[in-house]
């Protein structure tokens, strides 16, 4: 039987509270709980028919969300009147969809990784992805473009118009057979949202239908986002913002910390609520997260009111020499666990990038490269010895990937596109994926043996007059590299992105000596770098989703800075040198 629910002052206050509202909430704060809280009292208010809205900006927090909601039943099969969504598919659903395209006759499309598609100017160019390239100008993104392998300063002007003019050609060819992704939705719902007599007629029909609209996760929102919310709010329907501007991550493709900071003030003083109470981690962790922040988030202590407020176990400081990341961290780090209890599966190892968490459990990333047999050998490595359901998941979409490129279906259109003109979802060729990573793990044989084994279960796949399976499935020296290697330690490497959200019993955080003193200048006040102060955000985003042990590895030359920095408070912090 579940626990009684007995909410602090601060979460009764948020959920009697009927007008729209701001709620600033700590990591471990209970957000999904309130929000159950208060779908329990908006329903009980009256039965006008009305649902509500609730928005959040991942499929993954969508789902948690959803699971509770039905659990506690306050959905039905369908949910209607209520919606449960991400902010892109409220979008889609509610202001582009309906209305079709302006200018246009054709149906819209949606195709997730348009932006993804590959573009060049002649046969002989390199490919370049439209995301390298503003989708309005057409102007070329020095930094993604080299990013993508395309070093601007070396090539000539002509050449770079000729990739510009391409792109928006390319654009406009998507969007005249009504192909749009997420931020051609975004676009054209502003543009909706400016037109006084169209966002009037919108928010009727908004009102009609909702009493009142959550959005969870708003610190992940961008601009365009907050525009629309900010829309939303203005129509006269209840709308909750829920957010901890200090976990905005998203600066690459443009968050919202400083603006959404600004918005927080357009509500009145008793609509600014706040949430300071952690359930989720130690007192001592409570101590340290707070000093990463910045130095004008820290006027709110939070409280550690958790099942493990009470347990004393020190920050650890894995202080290492070197430029590179070690593996030494991934095994110090499995060895104080196995001190603790907590399991090694349920205690991840957290980086800015894979290569760094890879690098700290003595798993090296393997770029993936063009030759098919390199990528087959590559998904079974990855499915079969990842401790992360994403990187399993990833792996099985790779050897569909394959499976599709053999049928010659690709790449004459992306993978996504593919998927949606031929209506195939997860569930159709996912039991033909698994079955195939399953067959070829690799075991007591050689490479070679492991080859001829992949030939035979991709033949049948091969269209009669494309040639030999062998020409597709080649003998490749690089496969020995995948198929033999292993990490050194057994704990889950995980990026930082793909945690928001989550909690662990124990969690090792990897800085490196190319961010950590940019970091600790931000926090320190020492500059005002965004791309610096968005790297602290990062390692208190991964910090704070430490339950019972918080580790940081960090390099030797800033160990004794962090150490002083995080015992501002009284954390208690230990350094150990690996």
């Amino acid at each position: 039987m579940s626990r009684k629910f007995n909410p602090t002052p601060q979460q009764e206050k948020i959920i009697r509270h009927d007008r729209s509202a701001f709620v600033n909430a700590c990591p471990g704060a209970g957000k999904t709980r309130i929000i159950i809280e208060r779908a329990k009292v908006a329903k009980g208010a009256g039965r006008d028919g009305k649902g509500i809205a609730y928005l959040s900006f991942t499929r993954a927090a969508v789902a948690v969300l959803e699971e509770r909601l039905r659990s506690e039943n306050l959905l039905d099969y369908p949910a209607f009147p209520h919606f449960v969504g991400t902010f892109d598919s409220f979008i889609w659903q509610y202001i582009v969809s309906p209305f079709g395209l302006p200018d246009s006759d054709d149906v819209p499309r949606l195709v997730p990784d348009l932006n993804e598609r590959t573009i060049r100017p002649f046969e002989k160019a390199q490919l370049l992805p439209l995301s390298c390239f503003d989708r309005k100008t057409g102007k070329m993104d020095v930094r993604r473009a080299a990013m993508a392998g395309f070093d601007v300063s070396e090539k000539p002007a002509s050449l770079i118009k000729a990739f510009e003019t391409t792109a928006v050609k390319t654009r406009q060819r998507f969007y005249a057979r009504g192909e749009l992704d997420f931020d051609d939705a975004r676009d054209i719902a502003a543009s909706r949202l400016s037109d006084v007599e169209f966002s009037s007629r919108l928010a009727k029909v908004l009102a009609a239908r909702f009493k009142e609209i959550i959005v969870d996760e708003a610190q992940d929102c961008n601009p365009s986002d907050l525009g629309i919310i900010d829309w939303m709010r203005s129509v006269d329907i209840p709308i909750k913002i829920i957010c901890d501007p200090n976990q905005s991550i998203y600066e690459f493709r443009g968050g919202v910390t400083d603006q959404l900071l600004k918005f927080s003030d357009t509500f009145a003083d008793d609509c600014r609520l706040i949430m300071s109470g952690n359930f989720r981690s130690t007192r001592n962790i409570c101590k340290a997260i707070v000093m990463l922040r910045s130095a004008s988030a820290r006027m709110h202590l939070d409280e550690a009111l958790g099942d493990f407020r009470d347990e004393e176990i020190p920050i650890y400081l894995f202080s290492y020499s070197g430029a590179g990341v070690p593996p030494s961290i991934g095994e110090k780090y499995a060895e104080i666990l196995s001190g603790t209890g907590i399991e090694l599966s349920k205690a991840p190892l957290l980086a800015a990038t894979k290569n760094s968490a890879y690098n700290a459990i003595g798993q090296p990333i393997l770029k993936i490269k063009k030759d098919l047999t390199y990528k087959i050998a590559k998904a079974v490595k990855d499915f079969h010895n990842s401790f992360d359901p994403d990187d399993q998941k990833a792996a099985l979409e790779a050897i569909h990937k394959v499976v599709l490129t053999i049928q010659d279906h690709l790449p004459a259109k992306s993978y996504h596109q593919y998927l949606h003109d031929n209506r195939i979802n997860y569930s159709h060729w996912r039991p033909q994926a698994l079955h195939i990573l399953r067959y070829l793990k690799f075991g007591d044989e050689t490479e070679k043996q492991w080859h001829a084994r992949t030939k035979e279960v991709f033949a049948p796949f091969l269209q009669t007059d494309a040639g030999s399976i062998a020409q597709k499935i080649r003998a490749n020296q690089d496969v020995a590299l995948v198929l033999r290697h292993s990490p050194v330690a057994k704990v889950p490497p995980k990026t930082i992105h793909s945690v928001k959200g989550m909690e662990f019993p124990g969690v090792c955080v990897v800085t490196t000596s190319k961010t950590v003193k940019g970091i600790l200048d931000s926090l320190q006040g020492l500059t005002d770098d965004p791309i610096k102060a968005e790297a602290a955000r990062e390692l208190y985003v991964a910090a704070s989703r430490a339950q019972r042990l918080l580790a940081i590895a960090v390099p030797k030359s800033q160990c004794r800075r962090l150490s002083d920095h995080l015992k501002t408070h009284g954390a208690d912090v230990k350094t150990v040198v690996i």
